[in-house]
C-alpha cells in the first residue's frame, strides 16, 4: 500500500492576536491567520503578494500561543493540511481548509520576544471536535 504525505512547513507574521477558546471538555483551541508573502512578476517588475493561512493549535500548543504570540509576530508552524465540515446554523454545509499545528518556532528577533520552541507532541492524530455549529 503506498503511503501518503501531508506536510505543511510556513513562515510568516500573524494578521491578529491569537483567538483561544476551550471544547466542552476543557481541551484549549487557538486558531489565528498566518500572512505568507511571495514574489511575483508582473511585467518587467516584481511585486510581492500575500497567502493567508489558518492555522489550528491545540493542547498546550494552543494555551503557549495565546501567552506568546500577538499580531505581527514571526513564526514557523509545521503541521498537517485537514479539511473540515459544519453545518451552520441555518444548515447550510460549510467546509474549511486549516493547517493544524504540531509545531512552532517563534522567529523574532532577541528582545521581541523569549526565544521559546513549543512542540505538540502531546497532540493525538486527529484532533477532537469542537462543539459549536460556527468554524472558531
Amino acid at each position: 500500500m503506498a503511503r501518503g504525505l501531508n506536510k505543511v512547513m510556513l513562515i510568516g507574521r500573524l494578521g491578529s492576536d491569537p483567538e483561544i477558546r476551550y471544547t466542552q471538555d476543557g481541551t484549549a483551541v487557538a486558531t489565528f491567520n498566518l500572512a505568507t508573502n511571495y514574489p511575483v512578476k508582473r511585467g518587467d517588475r516584481w511585486e510581492e503578494e500575500t497567502e493567508w493561512t489558518r492555522v489550528v493549535a491545540w493542547r498546550r500548543l494552543a494555551e503557549i500561543c495565546g501567552e506568546y504570540l500577538n499580531k505581527g509576530s514571526l513564526v514557523y508552524v509545521e503541521g498537517q493540511l485537514r479539511t473540515r465540515s459544519w453545518e451552520d446554523r441555518d444548515g447550510n454545509k460549510r467546509w474549511t481548509t486549516e493547517v493544524v499545528a504540531k509545531d512552532l518556532q517563534m522567529l523574532g528577533a532577541k528582545g521581541e520576544r523569549p526565544e521559546e520552541r513549543a512542540t505538540g507532541t502531546e497532540l493525538e492524530s486527529t484532533a477532537p471536535p469542537v462543539e459549536d455549529d460556527v468554524p472558531f
